[in-house]
């Protein structure tokens, strides 16, 4: 390295050094309290009763069968919806790319539900749904197994369905925007090249396509698989829990402030971030993408 470049990365880091002070004691502070906090015994409530107890809430919540159906319906979800956003989004943003007279306005029409704040639209969901002030039903009733008072939050996997179409309707303008980036990079010559030499749509897409923007499809199956593995609005708001619907961050708002257990809370949050830090591991070791320098 020469040392103008020394130079410029010394300035670079005095410069964004302020700012990333800023950021390490804004994140690090609440996750360092959480971790000691989880040590305790602690009860908002009766807080002169403090102990501490070691490991005791990690063992607790890690041989409770309440937090293991929290973590199958966190992990469902997560899976189910990022994978029908990724086939969704990618179709989008290949309609987005080609398209070039109403682009415009075809990115702001996509973008409006991921406008919507999610409370707002885990309640549109819920009325559409609800039996009382619904229209599914309505709608639906042409089909064998729906009724006009078909209860769409009395079972499992009926709520799972809601609660998951809310998910991928919300976040899919999301990711084919990160799609859209990625297939912008994509040098047009060469899918020209491929097509010339006789390749299909398909080897096009498979051979050209995809490996030139897989920075792109990791960034977005990352930052919604995190997004996705902390679902908790729509739960909250649709079912608050019922029918084996608990995800992992309802968990610890029930633990932490339904029952004031701050112990018991921080514990569940700890193994939340955990889990979180381990799946951003396997997606950046998986997809051997060098972000920083911007090629794989």
């Amino acid at each position: 390295m020469s040392d103008r470049a020394k130079a410029e990365q010394r300035l670079g880091w005095k410069l964004a050094m302020p700012a990333f002070i800023v950021m390490v004691a804004v994140t690090g502070y609440p996750i360092l309290q959480a971790i000691w906090n989880s040590f305790f015994s602690y009860r908002l409530t009766d807080p002169d009763n403090r102990e501490f107890t070691g490991l005791s809430n990690y063992i607790v919540s890690l041989t409770d069968p309440v937090f293991w159906t929290s973590m199958k319906m966190t992990v469902l979800v997560t899976v189910f919806t990022v994978a029908v956003e990724l086939v969704f989004g990618f179709i989008i943003a290949l309609v987005m790319h080609r398209i070039v007279i109403p682009r415009r306005t075809l990115r702001t029409l996509v973008l409006i539900p991921y406008s919507i704040i999610t409370v707002v639209s885990a309640f549109t969901w819920f009325f559409a749904f609800s039996v009382d002030t619904g229209f599914v039903n309505r709608w639906l009733e042409w089909l064998p197994f729906i009724e006009q008072d078909y209860n769409w939050f009395g079972g499992f996997w009926s709520s799972f369905f809601v609660i998951s179409l809310s998910e991928i309707w919300k976040t899919t303008p999301f990711m084919s925007l990160l799609l859209l980036a990625g297939l912008a990079q994509v040098d047009g010559s060469m899918e020209e090249a491929a097509k010339v030499d006789g390749a299909s749509w398909w080897q096009v897409l498979v051979k050209v396509i995809l490996p030139n923007m897989k920075a792109a499809v990791m960034v977005a199956l990352l930052f919604r698989t995190l997004d996705a593995f902390r679902i908790f609005d729509n739960i909250f708001i649709m079912t608050g829990g019922a029918n084996d619907t608990t995800s992992l961050s309802v968990l610890i708002y029930r633990q932490t402030i339904d029952r004031t257990e701050i112990g018991l809370g921080s514990a569940l949050s700890v193994i939340l971030f955990l889990c979180v830090l381990g799946i951003a591991a396997l997606f950046v070791k998986g997809f051997k993408v060098d972000l920083a320098q911007g090629r794989n």
